[in-house]
């Protein structure tokens, strides 16, 4: 097992594996630190899949929009995975001219990005999925957004980074970062340290604590995201789905099966085991079936195979940081996803593994900078 290496990524979600892929690509050693035992054990592996522009903060509009141009569409390829990456649009659904409202203020904050997002009447609509309720007045149209697997995804960054050297370590919490002389120089963990001019902290709702420990503070909670998965049905639609209102978002898979996620209004309070992680609840699956079938009547006969859940790190701004850190050199952040990681996490991973190697950003993170929570005095 290394001990010193070019870069530690602490965090083995689809964010710490994309970065150790990209770091390893560049030619970099990397050390990659996961507390759990598993990899991607977290809302990366756990989540519905939405690789989307649309509907996004306009500060993760520029870094998502640079991802869907230049990750995506050969991803697969590029790692060997089936991450069944389809770009066949993402429909925003809206029930109620305040939805309307909503969806157009996201639409245009879009468009001044470059997407292509349009408004649909509720005529519009039913010609792309003809299969929803008539209770939807319109939605919002973006043709260039899709979805993946998550789970294939992650694991698809997580072999290939090993593939290129990357060596990872499961169980093994960072209990603090080491600087010397005011730079990183390593991390410490309960039975060793490991040494790197370069650490990367992706470690999702823990990654605040850990950098707590030279005295950085990005506001963010842990916030429960929970998805349900139906049996196989008949093939219905390619398109990614998502509401104005949030009621659940998720698409149908190649396999047949929909993957859906939403909210049951506890996921400020979750049931853990052992302190430890969280489970869906039935009020979760009751919850979102409702809001599902508020939409597509058609599939309140489907049964729901299982659940999942997993913790996502909750930023004050539900906008991700993506930076490098001024006050300890070495040092660079990739938390508080507040549940869009899975979809620009790859770009994000391949700007800061760019910026480790060489310096440079291919795409604008500037928005996304860590100390954009600062005090201004």
């Amino acid at each position: 097992m290394l001990t010193t290496a070019d870069a530690i990524v602490i965090g083995a979600g689809i964010v710490g594996n994309a970065t150790a892929y990209y770091l390893a690509k560049k030619g970099l050693s990397v050390i990659v630190l996961e507390a759990s035992e598993y990899i991607g054990n977290g809302g990366s592996s756990r989540n519905g899949g939405g690789v989307r522009q649309s509907g996004r903060d306009p500060k993760e509009l520029p870094l998502m929009v640079w991802g869907v141009k230049n990750i995506w569409p050969h991803l697969s390829e590029e790692l060997g995975v089936d991450t069944e990456y389809k770009q066949k649009g993402n429909l925003r659904l809206g029930k109620t001219p305040a939805h309307m409202e909503k969806l157009k203020t996201l639409a245009d904050n879009a468009i001044k990005c470059g997407v292509d997002v349009q408004m649909l009447t509720a005529e519009e609509v039913k010609k792309i999925n003809p299969y929803l309720s008539d209770a939807v007045i319109g939605a919002s149209w973006c043709p260039t957004d899709g979805h993946a697997n998550p789970l294939t995804t992650t694991l698809g960054y997580y072999k290939a980074a090993r593939a290129l050297g990357a060596d990872f370590v499961t169980g093994c919490p960072v209990k603090k970062i080491i600087t010397e002389k005011g730079k990183v120089c390593g991390v410490e963990t309960p039975e060793q340290k490991f040494y790197a001019p370069s650490v990367v902290v992706a470690a999702g709702f823990e990654s605040n604590e850990i950098l707590g420990t030279v005295g950085i503070n990005i506001p963010m909670r842990k916030r429960v995201l929970q998805c349900l998965v139906t049996e196989a049905e008949p093939q219905m639609f390619e398109q990614m789905l998502g509401t104005a209102a949030a009621d659940f978002y998720g698409h149908q898979t190649k396999h047949g099966s929909f993957v859906f996620g939403g909210h049951d209004g506890f996921e400020d309070d979750p049931v853990v085991i052992n302190n430890d992680y969280p489970f869906s609840t039935g009020d979760f699956a009751s919850c979102c079936s409702r809001g599902i079938m508020g939409y597509f009547p058609l599939l309140s006969n489907a049964k729901i195979v299982r659940t999942w859940s997993g913790y996502e790190d909750h930023s004050s701004d539900v906008v991700a940081t993506v930076s490098k850190c001024d006050e300890v050199p070495g040092l660079y952040i990739e938390c508080g996803f507040s549940g869009h990681g899975f979809g620009i996490g790859p770009a994000a991973a391949c700007n800061i593994a760019e910026l480790i190697a060489t310096g440079r950003c291919p795409a604008d993170i500037s928005p996304l900078r860590y100390d954009r929570f600062k005090s201004v005095i």
